[in-house]
């Protein structure tokens, strides 16, 4: 897993939802899906996305922790299981039910919601190739020495060059 100082891959608002708007694109094709379950917090935003575009009105959460201090990924954690109504769409197995996540990273966290919903479809923005496995859709893919720095983690600051040594 990457750290933040190893290679930097900053996302500004317009690119996530450029790249939001993507995945919907090639989720159009992959539905009909009669709901959406976002892994918080980092699928919230992409959902309301792919929600408005592709017209899905029911939108649920897993709440999931990994993170504890962006650096070391921790010991996961379901905080808020999938509501039963949802669990119970396509035989209980989430077929026709979507998935989302702004990021699959080691996959540990689409695992343990795959377990829950396994007939689902998994889609997330980004992807890195340990987590690449688990997820049937996604935008782009990033080495696995990458550290995403998402807008919502963000504020306006001076990024420094990529080659050391080197001036703005």
């Amino acid at each position: 897993m990457a750290a933040p100082g190893d290679k930097a891959f900053p996302v500004s608002w317009d690119q996530f939802h450029r790249d939001a708007r993507a995945l919907a694109w090639r989720l159009a094709g992959a539905g009909p899906f009669e709901a959406i379950v976002c892994i918080t917090r980092g699928g919230l935003v992409p959902a309301a996305v792919v929600a408005r575009e592709l017209g899905i009105r029911l939108v649920e959460t897993v709440c999931v922790a990994s993170y504890h201090d962006y650096q070391e990924q921790g010991a996961l954690q379901v905080l808020k299981d999938v509501a039963p109504s949802i669990r119970a769409i396509g035989d209980g197995r989430g077929r026709g039910v979507l998935v989302l996540d702004d990021l699959t990273d080691t996959g540990k966290t689409a695992q343990v919601v795959r377990a829950m919903l396994p007939d689902a479809h998994f889609a997330t923005v980004y992807a890195k190739p340990a987590g690449r496995p688990l997820i049937d859709t996604f935008v782009t893919e990033v080495s696995q020495d990458t550290w995403i720095y998402f807008p919502w983690d963000m504020g306006l600051t001076y990024q420094a060059p990529i080659q050391p040594g080197t001036s703005g």
